[in-house]
């Protein structure tokens, strides 16, 4: 397995060290200074000589956004070929959308607009999908957003009414990617956007309700309350299966019965986890290779974040963590991207520092992050890190990444893009 990741040879977090920064600050003493430069930081752990500076991160966020505006969409005009989040120019979008929340910058929104305009044009000659990451939904959704943020209440309104178009009902199926529960995180994103009740429970609830009498099917011949199958296979991990549907089920006021079932199924998964804290990729499957947010402990890591919140069992939060020491040891990836790389695996420890407030987490994900900031272009260009097959996407490629470091200018506010809410 080792293989599909690096070593982990990077200085974890030291209490001590940081013990004797604060000293130093008590003292009114000067902070010590490498050549780089670093100073103390109370919001954050303190700056370290192996961290890259917020000021760092954010430089190299906002150089790799223009680059990848200029490759995505400068370079082609207004034709779009993949109008969705997951590995089309909608990433961009998304990405100009958050560097104009952390910078301000208006030709950042207006840009994030003109091209989900485009995307929604596109959209409709494409094969319907029903969700956020890989549908119509997730181009009406944000378009609701960056219109809210422009103050122009037509628009909201022109792309809400797209939105209720979309059927997210039979003949579908249940995971996140191209389900019923990919349809249901995007009327999340828009209630707490726009409005609650804005995508109402009428609308929602038969969904939330079909998922769960399917999930009990689908367990019929099971020690899990639900399962469910994509293509045959009873995946459990966060774009196919369980972790996904649990995590956006989570959301919703579940009857005693219906919460019941999903806390259960989760203490399935965490019962059934293997030795080393991973998770199986699907129900029965022994290879303990994957360790991914789509497959493995990062995307169930961040389904246990939130189980934690919910539920008052001190298991979810346990195993969330125990989820955080694996991808630590064996999360740094041979890939950047968001779905299958190091910048997917490195919001989890951000979830953890929310959950926890462990300052250690918070260290991990600024550790992983410099990594890719330090290191990332030169691994790609030298083979050693697969850049993506769709390498400047969302979830596949460098967007992603500048995605990741614009979070962390606020890690308290990070969330996994498509995912977390």
């Amino acid at each position: 397995m080792s293989d599909r990741f690096f070593l982990n040879n990077l200085a974890d977090y030291s209490e001590k060290e940081e013990a004797n920064v604060q000293e130093i600050l008590e003292s009114g003493k000067e902070i010590p200074r490498t050549a780089e430069g670093y100073s103390v930081n109370l919001a954050a752990p303190f700056r370290h000589p192996h961290l890259a500076s917020p000021e760092k991160l954010l430089k190299s966020a906002l150089a790799l956004k223009d680059e990848i505006v200029q490759v995505t969409w400068g370079r082609g005009g207004t034709r779009v070929k993949d109008p969705i989040f997951y590995t089309g120019v909608l990433g961009t979008a998304y990405l100009c959308l958050k560097s104009f929340e952390v910078t301000q910058k208006k030709e950042d929104l207006a840009l994030c607009s003109e091209i989900i305009d485009h995307c929604a044009a596109a959209a409709q000659s494409m094969k319907q999908y029903v969700t956020f990451i890989c549908g119509q939904p997730g181009i009406y959704a944000l378009g609701m957003v960056a219109a809210k943020s422009r103050g122009d209440q037509q628009r909201v309104d022109f792309y809400l009414n797209l939105f209720e178009e979309v059927y997210g009902g039979l003949g579908m199926p249940y995971e996140l990617l191209y389900g019923r529960a990919g349809f249901l995180w995007a009327s999340l994103f828009v209630n707490m956007h726009i409005g609650n009740e804005t995508i109402p429970w009428t609308t929602t609830g038969p969904i939330v309700d079909a998922i769960l009498a399917a999930g009990r099917a689908g367990a019929s011949q099971s020690s899990c309350p639900l399962m469910y199958q994509w293509h045959g296979t009873r995946y459990w991990g966060a774009a196919h299966g369980l972790a996904g549907i649990m995590y956006v089920l989570m959301h919703f006021a579940l009857s005693a019965r219906d919460a019941a079932d999903v806390k259960e199924t989760l203490l399935y998964m965490i019962a059934n986890r293997f030795q080393s804290g991973n998770y199986p990729s699907s129900d029965g499957n022994q290879r303990d290779k994957l360790i991914h947010w789509c497959h493995g402990a990062p995307g169930i890591c961040l389904t246990l974040c939130k189980a934690a919140k919910v539920f008052p069992e001190p298991v979810f939060r346990e195993a969330a963590v125990a989820a955080g020491e694996l991808i630590w040891k064996k999360g740094l990836l041979r890939r950047v991207g968001l779905c299958h790389g190091v910048s997917g695996n490195t919001y989890p420890f951000l979830a953890l520092y929310r959950l926890t407030g462990d300052r250690k987490h918070l260290f991990r994900a600024r550790s992983f992050a410099t990594f890719l900031c330090n290191q990332g272009r030169e691994l790609i260009d030298s083979g050693d890190m697969h850049g993506g097959d769709h390498p400047y996407s969302l979830f596949e490629g460098l967007a992603g990444t500048a995605f990741l470091w614009l979070d962390l200018q606020r890690p308290e506010e990070a969330r996994f893009p498509g995912y977390e809410l």
